[in-house]
């Protein structure tokens, strides 16, 4: 199969990033039994080579370290990243990459879903990594090829949830957040049926101390509710 080549990635300025992200995730289950949730939070949008330095009284609130990411044993997430790419056979993702994320809250951290929009040096984007973690402890990462509506196509192949074997596949639209976030995914079976649609919706807020402040007052131990 020949990869999808890459593809221009909306111009996101520099002082955007880092990003938060004021958000709602909603599940939505229509098999065994139908079953929907939804919750706030706040996700951050991060430069993975030029992560947040945030002023001392405020690091407890917000950390992003390597062993959340890619096994936990690289010496950074670029690092844990750029291995995983080149398992893969992926060279040419050697320019800015984009993750969207949970950080370290007083030590904790949860991260369902990690996602790391990759580029070239010309600022294209080549391919998007989608990391996954279950309440086991463990993690799997989708290497996809989204076309021109950021959708992508991939085989479940990974335990997530006592309520679905690893059967079917994913339709993932992950387009790359602006001054909006909106993702989606939906596990499809073979007969036909969607069993299972998760979205994430948010609107862009500038990650100061004011803004993170406000974020996890808004939502203190984020993560802690999604574990």
């Amino acid at each position: 199969m020949t990869p999808a080549p890459a593809i221009p990635s909306p111009a996101i300025p520099a002082t955007a990033i880092p990003s938060i992200y004021a958000c709602e995730i909603a599940h939505v289950r229509t098999a065994p039994l139908r079953h929907s949730l939804r919750r706030r939070t706040y996700l951050w949008l991060v430069d993975i080579d030029d992560l947040p330095r945030l002023p001392r009284f405020l690091r407890p609130l917000a950390r992003f370290d390597a062993r959340d990411h890619f096994g936990g044993r690289a010496p950074s997430i670029r690092a844990g990243l750029d291995a995983f790419l080149a398992r893969q056979g992926v060279t040419d993702a050697d320019g800015r990459v984009l993750m969207l994320a949970h950080a370290r809250v007083f030590n904790h951290v949860f991260n369902p879903l990690t996602v790391y929009w990759c580029h070239d040096r010309a600022g294209r984007q080549v391919c998007v990594v989608a990391e996954v973690h279950n309440t086991y402890g463990g993690r799997h990462c989708y290497l996809l090829r989204p076309d021109a509506q950021d959708r992508a196509d991939a085989a479940k192949t990974f335990y997530v949830s006592p309520f679905f074997d690893v059967e079917g596949s994913y339709r993932m639209r992950l387009p790359l957040p602006a001054e909006r976030l909106g993702l989606s995914i939906q596990l499809r079976h073979e007969d036909g049926s969607r069993p299972l649609t998760a979205t994430v919706r948010g609107r862009r807020r500038p990650a100061d101390a004011a803004g993170l402040l406000a974020a996890a007052l808004s939502h203190p131990w984020s993560t802690l509710a999604v574990t």
